[in-house]
């Protein structure tokens, strides 16, 4: 086939050349041409080819059911399970229990189905050592061990396995990328080679992928445009609760999330979490039982503060699984709309369990936390307390208050404390507050 034409355009100017050079030979500029294909009329029709059609509903007939992994909390984030053809990157900090995961996946669909650990990391023995630990011992899932892009494309176009797992895509290398394994160029072309080997075989593909140290995923930014699911596995490696959420899903929702823990058997789905959080709680003040959201599962968490006069010049501001931007805007809200003084002490906030809060409906129990902890008082009642807060001091919706208040009943709790609602019906012993000072005002009291 001919090479279709390229030409070479000067960024500065406009300029077109035929060939490139270090200068334009237009405007004079240096290092501004760039290549770029020849899309007039002709070349488009010399090249391309006329693409067959189908209709939308005929492709929908041909569907094929999805894989089902056997954990219910990993089912409920894909949103009914593996796609055919989908491929799906899991990534997570050093540690964290990736591997471990979809080695316990890897386990239970090999029962049904044909499946093939890739791994470019650990040796067949090490996986095997792993396996035995956490009792995952199989004759049916297939192991094997390579660093080979071109390798593990040609075995998924094979069509022998309806799902392949790679671990990770940052140790794979295509053999005519002359780069090192990682780059930017090698992290791109592996992933396009396997996503069209996934894609013309139907086989499930999943990829593992490293983060910086700022708990991005590694490589470029086109690897999460690439997949068609983007799942990440939070939490602290040394101890509690790890959460997978779906960052990008395009087969489901990604408002739900998987709690699990990790136990000497791998990776456990927690039942009931929020009674796991507050198992150890101890009522005193600065402690306020926040009932938040994971995805769509309410749940109960403690929020802890702490309030001491600085012994410096400035006021020491940390927090622990809460945004510490998000708390210096309600530590400032709070000196000008109650009576608190704040400007002279320390807060340190912790959020029990290692979990990590974004929900703005953690504001109020933030706020009330601090004001608990600062005057050294309670909560008149065993309640739960949500509901974002504004500059201004006023409390503002949150969704699912129903969910919310359910929960709070479920594990024993007298009543929630949130915004006003204001359409619909309100939940039996649930008591609205109009902004924080009235919030403060009117449900603390001293020991």
């Amino acid at each position: 086939m001919t090479k279709r034409g390229v030409q070479f355009v000067c960024s500065s100017c406009g300029a077109v050349s035929a060939s490139w050079s270090g200068r334009c030979f237009s405007c004079g500029e240096w290092n501004t041409l760039q290549e770029q294909l020849d899309v007039t009329q002709n070349a488009i029709t010399k090249d391309g080819r006329v693409l067959s059609t189908q209709s939308v509903g005929a492709s929908i007939t041909k569907d094929l059911p999805r894989l089902k992994s056997g954990i219910q909390e990993v089912d409920n984030v894909l949103g009914g399970g593996f796609v055919a053809g989908s491929v799906n990157l899991i990534a997570g900090q050093p540690g964290i229990g990736k591997s471990t995961l979809l080695l316990q996946l890897a386990y239970t669909l090999s029962d049904n189905q044909s499946i093939l650990y890739v791994s470019g990391e650990e040796s067949e023995h090490q996986i095997g050592l792993r396996a035995e630990r956490l009792g995952t011992k199989s004759q049916k899932l297939q192991l094997a061990t390579s660093t080979v892009a071109d390798d593990i494309a040609a075995t998924i176009a094979g069509g022998k396995y309806q799902l392949v797992i790679v671990d990770s895509i940052q140790t794979v290398a295509c053999s005519a990328i002359a780069s090192a394994a990682g780059t930017v160029s090698q992290i791109t072309n592996s992933t396009q080679l396997l996503t069209a080997a996934a894609k013309k075989t139907n086989t499930a593909l999943i990829l593992v992928g490293h983060v910086t140290k700022e708990g991005a995923i590694a490589g470029p930014k086109v690897l999460e445009h690439l997949v068609d699911v983007v799942l990440q596995l939070e939490g602290d490696r040394y101890g509690g609760f790890k959460v997978l959420r779906a960052i990008k899903n395009r087969y489901g929702s990604t408002n739900e999330a998987g709690i699990f823990e990790m136990t000497d058997n791998g990776l456990q789905p927690v039942a009931n979490p929020s009674a796991a959080l507050l198992a150890e709680r101890q009522i005193t003040d600065g402690s306020v039982i926040l009932a938040t959201l994971e995805g769509t599962r309410p749940l109960l968490v403690e929020v802890q503060a702490l309030v001491n006069r600085t012994s410096y010049g400035y006021p020491k501001r940390a927090a622990s699984g809460f945004d510490l931007n998000r708390l210096n805007l309600l530590v400032a809200m709070l000196e000008k709309r109650t009576k608190l003084n704040l400007a002279d002490q320390d807060i340190y906030i912790n959020i029990v369990g290692g979990l990590r809060l974004t929900e703005p409906a953690a504001d109020l129990a933030i706020c009330m936390a601090i004001a608990s902890a600062s005057k050294g008082m309670q909560l008149k009642k065993n309640a739960v307390v949500f509901g974002e807060v504004g500059l201004s001091g006023e409390v503002r919706h949150v969704p699912h208050v129903d969910k919310r208040v359910a929960e709070a009943k479920k594990l024993g709790f007298d009543g929630a404390i949130g915004p006003i609602i204001k359409t619909g019906k309100k939940p039996a012993l649930y008591s609205g507050v109009q902004d924080v000072r009235s919030a403060l005002n009117t449900f603390l009291e001293k020991d």
